[in-house]
């Protein structure tokens, strides 16, 4: 059992260095408080000194961990009996005191299941959520949404017609309600179905939801067999309709072949954002995916997001989840031998948390991962997300309107060549791609970021200017204070400096939450909490622009890299090229060629091979 330590009271004025040199190397948990006394981050810990001794080390913290570590007033720590027990822990007061340094998870609905009833003649499925122990029958699940349950239910009703219906409502019927007329239930409330047939419609339902649909189809078959040779055609009819229902449903699953059960979990980031997916898989079914958006305030690995979320997931619900044997997540996960084992103990049977996988559930794997970065950008997308975010970005640049279009831009180049500029457009809907721009820089220095800025805003906003185009409401510049000032030169230039204009510098670590902003109107340098959802909103833009450029400066690079060579040589052109390239087969043939050889080929004159081999060796 969990014991609490001396440590556990309150420091007063919290003295860093007495405090850990009297911590105890066991296992435990630890609390971390503000001034206020409110719970600030939670953690689980092996070794409790060297855990907490961690956050107090000179350099190599993360700027997000400072910022935690700034607002700690003192620590209490519980001694535990065992990592596995810390882990439990730490997932109950998570629960319990919600500290908002910790991820949190805001959906802690229990999974829906399938209720099969056991104790009647005529059973029924009925949706439930949530898994009990109380009454005798059958729990088919978990689903991972009521759409799910609600989905397999129709199926079942369409091809077995079990009903659906409540007990009281079951036992006074005295005639078919409509679910018997619209052929979706056999009526056994009024006798029109056997027991005998009704059960064994009751075991297809069962064995269609534990993923057996090959052996149903057998067992329809042989039935359907049997009932034509004793000339029961009409229900020889109906089995063959169920078998053509079940392979038409075959079809349609997403996953069908390996057998077993799993959790696949996969993650993506963006924007600040993280997106994690569940895809649920029982007997080899794909039974459906639940996402989570979890909060979190301090800057974690994928590995460590993980292991929270896990941690969560399976320890830190009110109802109890069901585990698979097999829970498979794209990376390694911290603490990933700690966590099979709680989950071990809590099933009371073996539990691997795998990411090395092959064959079936390498494709779970990629299906989960190809999920979670769809839902993300759906989520990033969506107009209730983006207007969120808009009015947190009015209020922290103190906008007198909600901005509805903003323009942000970007430079990308490889050490000076090829530069390209990217002008990408965000509107209260998100991303308006049909106003993306890319421009080619020339005339510049290489390597010039300042002047391909300039370049690139003076041919932007002259042109709105001169031609009474679309006006931005604000700007975005990716970069620092040199590249704002070029912008800010600019609209002087072009009288447009009413329009307010951004610059978002990386910062010093250069990471994701860490962004500098500054406002070219009063030179204010500023920093934005990670969680705010304006800082959210100006990354995605920024990182749209950014993704927008390089793509652009690829496309130049390699487009001038395919260029052949003799192009760039007067009298040559795409016919003489056919030619050349037919007779020597390539430009490395031509390139090894004198100047007599180069005239055999048709149409080349001497002067113009000689042309053509200087311009080859550079001469």
């Amino acid at each position: 059992m969990p014991t609490r330590s001396d440590a556990s009271e309150p420091v007063e004025g919290f003295d860093t260095r007495t405090f850990l040199k009297q911590l105890t190397e066991r296992p435990g948990v630890y609390r971390m408080f503000d001034a206020n006394g409110s719970v600030l981050y939670v953690g689980k810990a092996r070794s409790l000194k060297q855990r907490v001794s961690s956050y107090f080390r000179k350099s190599g913290l993360a700027p997000k961990t400072e910022a935690l570590v700034a607002k700690i007033n003192h620590i209490e720590v519980t001694i535990t009996g065992s990592e596995t027990e810390a882990l439990l822990l730490e997932q109950s007061l998570i629960k319990s005191l919600r500290p908002p340094y910790n991820i949190l998870l805001r959906d802690d609905k229990s999974y829906p299941y399938i209720y099969l009833s056991s104790q009647h003649e005529y059973p029924s499925l009925t949706f439930r959520r949530g898994r009990s122990t109380k009454g005798q029958g059958t729990w088919f699940g978990p689903f991972p949404s009521s759409g799910a349950v609600k989905e397999s239910l129709n199926i079942l009703q369409k091809v077995f017609k079990i009903r659906n219906c409540d007990e009281s409502y079951f036992r006074n019927r005295t005639r078919p309600c409509l679910q018997y007329q619209i052929n979706r239930c056999t009526a056994p409330c009024v006798g029109f179905i056997s027991p005998e047939d009704y059960q064994r419609d009751v075991r297809h339902a069962a064995m269609f939801l534990e993923g057996k649909n090959p052996a149903i189809i057998n067992d329809l078959m042989s039935e359907m067999e049997a009932a034509a040779e004793n000339l029961e055609f009409e229900k020889a009819a109906a089995f063959r309709d169920q078998i053509n229902h079940l392979r038409h449903v075959q079809e349609q699953q997403s996953v069908h072949g390996e057998g077993g059960d799993a959790d696949v979990i996969a993650l993506a980031q963006e924007a600040g954002i993280v997106c994690i997916v569940v895809i649920i898989v029982r007997s080899g079914r794909v039974l459906g995916t639940k996402d989570y958006f979890p909060r979190f305030s301090i800057e974690q690995t994928e590995g460590e997001l993980l292991s929270s979320f896990l941690g969560q997931f399976y320890f830190g619900s009110e109802t109890r989840r069901e585990i698979p044997r097999d829970v498979l997540v794209p990376t390694a996960v911290d603490g990933q031998e700690l966590i099979a084992r709680a989950l071990t103990e809590s099933a009371g049977r073996e539990i691997r948390v795998r990411q090395n996988v092959r064959g079936e559930r390498r494709r779970w794997l990629e299906l989960a991962m190809t999920n979670a970065r769809q839902t993300l950008l759906t989520h990033l997308a969506s107009k209730e997300t983006v207007y969120r975010r808009l009015l947190a970005l009015r209020d922290l640049l103190q906008l007198a309107q909600t901005p509805s279009r903003m323009e942000c831009f970007d430079i990308s180049h490889s050490h000076g060549e090829n530069t390209v500029a990217s002008c990408v457009v965000f509107d209260e809907n998100g991303p308006l791609k049909s106003d993306y721009r890319l421009y080619n820089i020339e005339g510049e220095t290489a390597g010039d970021d300042y002047g391909a800025m300039r370049q690139v805003l003076t041919r932007r906003y002259r042109r709105m200017v001169s031609d009474h185009g679309k006006r931005p409401d604000l700007v975005f510049i990716d970069g620092g204070k040199g590249q704002l000032n070029i912008a800010r030169e600019v609209f002087e230039n072009l009288d447009i400096s009413d329009i307010p204009l951004i610059g978002v510098a990386k910062g010093v670590t250069r990471r994701a939450g860490m962004e500098q902003l500054i406002d070219a109107l009063t030179d204010r340098v500023f920093r934005v909490p990670a969680d705010s959802p304006a800082l959210h909103l100006i990354q995605h833009i920024r990182d749209e622009s950014h993704r927008f450029a390089i793509t652009g400066h690829r496309a130049r690079r390699d487009k001038k890299r395919r260029q052949s060579t003799l192009e760039g040589i007067d009298g040559v052109g795409a016919k003489r090229r056919r030619e050349l390239i037919r007779y020597f087969g390539g430009i490395q043939e031509i390139r090894k060629a004198g100047i007599d050889e180069i005239t055999k080929v048709k149409g080349i004159s001497k002067s113009l091979a000689e042309a053509i081999y200087a311009a080859l060796h550079n001469e």
